[in-house]
């Protein structure tokens, strides 16, 4: 790959991973960071019902787990930024091919080719 698109590449995934740390803190702190009266804005201290504690924790679940997603891109993104500093962006980590720039397009951070993500899928 051409160090001018190499460069292209290095800036799609620098403001893409500046957004999502920016939403990983900003779910971290509404899963983390609030009490149920804080993050409803309910200012009475009268007790909760059962359902509504279910509830409170079941969105706090789910928060937890696209933070662990989002993690998980952000890992991939700094890991494409490595493969970038060592020339070696745009080839497939299992196969060594070239990862086409319509896939790259796409997901900028992916270190397989189709064929090949295809393969890891199915072994997961």
């Amino acid at each position: 790959m051409k160090t001018s698109d190499m460069k292209v590449y290095q800036q799609r995934l620098q403001v893409l991973r500046a957004r999502l740390r920016g939403d990983v803190v900003a779910m971290a702190g509404s899963a983390l960071g609030k009490t149920r009266s804080e993050s409803n804005g309910d200012l009475s201290s009268m007790p909760i019902h059962m359902a509504d504690m279910g509830t409170d924790n079941f969105e706090q679940e789910f928060t937890l787990s696209l933070l662990e997603s989002e993690e998980d891109t952000l890992e991939l993104i700094d890991s494409a930024l490595r493969r970038i500093e060592d020339e070696t962006y745009g080839k497939c980590t299992e196969c060594d091919g070239v990862i086409p720039k319509t896939r790259l397009n796409a997901l900028p951070y992916t270190p397989f080719c189709i064929k090949c993500a295809i393969a890891v899928q199915e072994r997961r």
